[in-house]
């Protein structure tokens, strides 16, 4: 197998890397192409040295890295404590990106940073950054303009509550801005599964009054009213209770053209307010009159539901996950979900990740910055042998 991946719990963070770098070199030898690195925040402080040591035992030809609130390696979830996870794996051609998010001539951003020459034609880009510094719904628009097509995967490293309190890396140069990544080549079989962690309840309508952000009528009802009404019918009262406390979202339908709705055409997004006087209802994200929405619901039982109907009939060689600071424990009661719906669907493959505070994924063929959610890039080796391709992307609803 051409990946590895390992973690440590040590509390010191030179023999916690140690001990990663010590059980991946025995798995996959040395000179892998791609490295990452996500400690959480105790071994913070030394992420140059916890690179340096993996550049010098494992010499890959790019490594990248972050420090986290929590981190996921195999068969576990560390939330909270000390932990180091080290992925490695022979990916065939690859890239280095390391970019920063100016102001443009028209108040736009500018980005510095990206290759001005692929030497290969990009699958897959890696994606780790500064919520801070960069704009990262500006940068996947610049993606869909430049590299059509190209899915994104990542997260907004979740170790610091300011500006300049996060730690991401490129090899052994450590940075506290901007955005750190890969761009993987021809090399690797590379798939994403974007579980959004919710599940619809009434019936699709089109919006025929908004503005902005602000929903006023859906299928020509005080848009308030409409929730209310299919909340009663699709709900239970339990159920129907959560959507006071913030439970509710709102699937955005990304292409009207199809027939019927399921899992992978809705774009999820926070309803954030409810004007009782207007019957408005507020959302993060602009919905333009004529565009069909359906309501969700967000709970333990729907985002484990959503997370195991997208990986059924998965198969990967490895994983790497992206799963929202606000899902673990804090959703589900108890530790390990998401690597344990990934371990009994894709079986004991290595995988790596971290707790982050924003998720980059594509749903309905673009990328888009995400929250509560898991963000999963499947990788497979392309070599005789190796494991057969799954069917297409798996996208939530």
């Amino acid at each position: 197998m051409p990946f590895a991946a390992a973690m440590s719990e040590h509390p010191l963070t030179a023999h916690a890397v140690g001990e990663v770098t010590g059980a991946v070199l025995e798995r996959i030898g040395t000179r892998p192409d791609l490295a990452t690195v996500f400690v959480t925040e105790p071994h913070a402080g030394a992420l140059e040295d916890a690179m340096r040591t993996v550049e010098e035992v494992l010499h890959p030809l790019v490594s990248i890295g972050c420090a986290a609130e929590s981190v996921l390696g195999p068969h576990r979830e560390v939330e909270q404590s000390a932990a180091v996870v080290l992925f490695a794996g022979h990916t065939g051609p690859l890239l280095p990106v390391s970019l920063d998010a100016v102001p443009g001539p028209d108040h736009d951003a500018v980005f510095h940073g990206w290759p001005g020459q692929m030497p290969f034609a990009p699958r897959a880009l890696v994606l780790v950054t500064d919520p801070y510094s960069f704009p990262a719904e500006a940068f996947l628009a610049w993606m869909e303009h430049h590299h059509p097509g190209v899915p994104v995967v990542g997260g907004m490293a979740s170790a610091a509550r300011g500006p300049g309190g996060n730690r991401l890396a490129l090899g052994t140069t450590v940075r506290t801005t901007g955005a750190v990544g890969v761009v993987l080549g021809p090399g690797t079989d590379v798939s994403t599964v974007v579980s959004q962690g919710c599940r619809p309840f009434g019936h699709p309508v089109v919006v025929t009054g908004a503005e902005e952000s602000l929903i006023f009528e859906l299928a020509g009802r005080p848009a308030l009213e409409q929730l209310l009404v299919q909340a009663r019918s699709g709900l239970s009262e339990e159920e129907a209770a959560r959507i006071q406390a913030g439970g509710v979202h709102l699937g955005r339908v990304m292409d009207e053209h199809r027939d019927g709705f399921g899992p992978g055409d809705f774009l999820v997004r926070n309803v954030i307010g409810a004007d009782r006087a207007t019957g408005a209802l507020a959302v993060t994200d602009v919905v333009p009159v004529g565009t069909t929405v359906q309501f969700h619901l967000r709970d333990a039982a729907s985002a484990d539901e959503d997370l195991r109907t997208l990986m059924a009939s998965q198969t990967a060689d490895a994983a790497l996950v992206f799963t929202c600071n606000g899902r673990g424990t804090r959703l589900f009661g108890r530790p390990h979900h998401d690597v344990g719906v990934l371990a009994e669907e894709l079986g004991a493959v290595p995988m790596a990740g971290f707790f982050a505070a924003g998720e980059l994924g594509p749903v309905g063929g673009r990328n888009f910055l995400h929250g509560f959610t898991a963000s999963v890039a499947l990788l497979r080796d392309p070599a005789p042998g190796a494991t057969p391709p799954a069917r297409p992307s798996g996208e939530s609803r």
